[in-house]
């Protein structure tokens, strides 16, 4: 939404349904197969006019506000490809944080990808959603899932994204341990595992029915190491399992547990027994399509 006050929009989190990763390549990087899973659980980002050097300011401390930011990132390389000198100038982007930091649900490259559209708007620009889209690959590898929404697969890095039909609302409980797992030791734990030959139960996949009753088997190849290193991950997968969950599983490289139930009540009643256990937790639902354009829009509140 633009106003006289800068542009406003909403960046939604998201929770991995697969994630199948192979085994490093020569420059390190994993190829995978995932499915993302759009929530209405969102930061907010605004851009505002200002005067002097581009700024970012963030509520969390935990988030950095410098050049490592990802919203920061999206500035310069949205600057470059419309073709402006020097650095972003004469604009600060303020986010908002409700997306906890370090759990696998995107919320830095989400926040990425709003700063992106919401930039792209105030600074008046004409690059097409492809030419946008590229932009965001430039910047991180799940920033331009973040541009599509909804129920999507990743290829690749992540980055090469295929609508999916939207997945039927859920009720998403979101169970957040004390801490988190950078991206790059999960991998690491993983190459380390399968060297190792280590067979992990807890990777094991769950079938959910979807889209006329095929089945989705939910499974994450990060889940078994991360777990075999932080005990709770397996204990939230169970505990979320044995609340009634359709489905339970680590999302991204963790250290987020997501439960999806088609019932609130029951949604509700896993909420509280997982906070119980002393867990941050979270109860959201699973966002269509059209509810992430509206996000990104300002449309929706």
């Amino acid at each position: 939404m633009t106003s006289s006050e800068g542009v406003r929009v909403r960046a939604f989190a998201k929770i991995n349904l697969v994630l199948r990763a192979q085994s490093a390549s020569a420059d390190g990087y994993h190829a995978l197969e995932t499915v993302f899973q759009a929530l209405t659980l969102h930061d907010v980002v605004v851009s505002t006019p200002t005067r002097g050097a581009f700024v970012v300011v963030c509520d969390d401390p935990a988030v950095p506000v410098d050049g490592r930011n990802l919203a920061w990132k999206a500035a310069r390389a949205l600057w470059r490809a419309l073709g402006r000198p020097g650095e972003p100038a004469g604009c600060t982007v303020t986010i908002g944080k409700q997306i906890p930091v370090m759990g696998g649900l995107g919320g830095g490259s989400a926040d990425a990808a709003a700063a992106l559209v919401a930039l792209h708007a105030l600074w008046k620009g004409r690059l097409s959603p492809s030419a946008l889209a590229a932009v965001a690959g430039r910047i991180g590898a799940d920033v331009p899932y973040f541009l599509v929404g909804g129920t999507a697969m990743g290829l690749g890095r992540g980055d090469d994204v295929y609508p999916l039909d939207d997945l039927a609302k859920r009720w998403v409980v979101l169970a957040c341990p004390a801490f988190g797992v950078p991206t790059a030791d999960a991998y690491r734990w993983l190459d380390e595992d399968r060297a190792a030959g280590r067979v992990l139960a807890s990777a094991a996949s769950t079938p959910l029915t979807v889209w006329g009753g095929r089945t989705l088997e939910i499974r994450n190849d990060l889940q078994g190491p991360v777990a075999f290193r932080h005990d709770e991950i397996g204990q939230l997968v169970t505990l979320l399992h044995r609340e009634g969950a359709e489905a339970a599983a680590m999302s991204g490289s963790g250290s987020t547990v997501f439960g999806l139930f088609t019932d609130e009540s029951r949604a509700r009643r896993a909420a509280h027994v997982a906070a119980g256990a002393g867990t941050q937790v979270i109860l959201t639902r699973t966002a269509t399509r059209r509810w992430c354009h509206r996000a990104l829009s300002g449309a929706v509140s």
